[in-house]
């Protein structure tokens, strides 16, 4: 019987669409999950959300930020963690679930949606999660010198992420806010050439002397456009359990590590401030 009312309300569901800062926002019921919900901004997926199960991660992408997480200190152990980005706040409550009493500063510029979130998929009461709606560098030069276990960047506008977040000069600020040996992950969207991508290794291998990719095959050999999650850090990084785990996914990912991802870099110099781009917008393609 509870089953049934359970179906009766997610098929009552409606999508609720509302103008945020950055566009026209969209959350769309999941009709296989009761409590689940994508948003979309201008029609491109940004998170997905099941408020009964926090720890249940649909993306892709956020499932390999999801392992980031999972190995970035001992299971069940509280970190003090930054996103850059925060969409519907996916990761951070997949934190909260899978590491209590963390303590999290999520920086989302768009007000607005983070007003709709808030209001329309609320937060655990008890998770330590603040969320300031500043720009993301903004943001990160008010996290106190060596803070965060983790920084995860996942900022995008318009399906871009901003010229000013790929810089070495943002990744200074990244290891200012870190602890040393903290790790950084960033999700990063290219298609061919993968200019862009091989441009953000560069510039983190600039900054830190480990380095991982995880990525879709057919994306890391510049066969269609996808995101690559690049987690960095100066101390060694889990590769073996990041690459069992990648592996193991639903849709299963590939790790480059140490010759292979500084060949793959092809030589690409790092971007700078003066010389940073936004990254390349998606073929229309990507989202139907």
């Amino acid at each position: 019987m509870g089953k049934s009312r359970s179906g009766r309300r997610q098929a009552a569901a409606e999508a609720v669409v509302e103008p945020v800062d950055g566009g026209l926002a969209e959350l769309m019921p999941d009709r296989d999950r009761a409590r689940a919900w994508t948003l979309l901004v201008d029609g491109a997926p940004q998170s997905h959300v099941d408020l009964d199960d926090p720890a249940y991660l649909s993306f892709e992408y956020q499932r390999r930020l999801g392992h980031v997480i999972d190995l970035v200190a001992p299971p069940g152990r509280p970190v003090q963690a930054v996103h850059l980005g925060g969409g519907a706040l996916t990761l951070a409550r997949y934190l909260a679930a899978t590491r209590p009493r963390s303590t999290q500063q999520v920086v989302e510029r768009d007000a607005a949606l983070v007003q709709l979130v808030r209001r329309e998929l609320p937060l655990d009461p008890g998770a330590r999660i603040r969320v300031r709606s500043v720009d993301a560098r903004e943001g990160l030069t008010k996290v106190p010198d060596g803070w965060a276990d983790l920084v995860i960047a996942d900022v995008f506008s318009g399906a871009r992420t901003p010229a000013h977040l790929t810089s070495t000069e943002f990744l200074d600020e990244v290891r200012r806010a870190l602890k040393p040996g903290g790790c950084y992950a960033a999700n990063l969207a290219d298609g061919p050439p993968l200019a862009h991508l091989r441009g953000q290794i560069a510039t983190a291998a600039a900054r830190f002397q480990e380095l991982a990719l995880i990525a879709d095959p057919t994306v890391l050999r510049g066969k269609r456009f996808g995101n690559a999650v690049l987690v960095a850090s100066d101390r060694p990084l889990p590769v073996a359990e990041l690459t069992r785990r990648a592996a193991s996914d639903p849709h299963p990912g590939r790790v480059e590590h140490g010759r292979q991802l500084t060949d793959f870099t092809g030589g690409a110099a790092p971007v700078t401030d003066a010389a940073a781009v936004a990254s390349p917008a998606p073929p229309p393609s990507v989202f139907r």
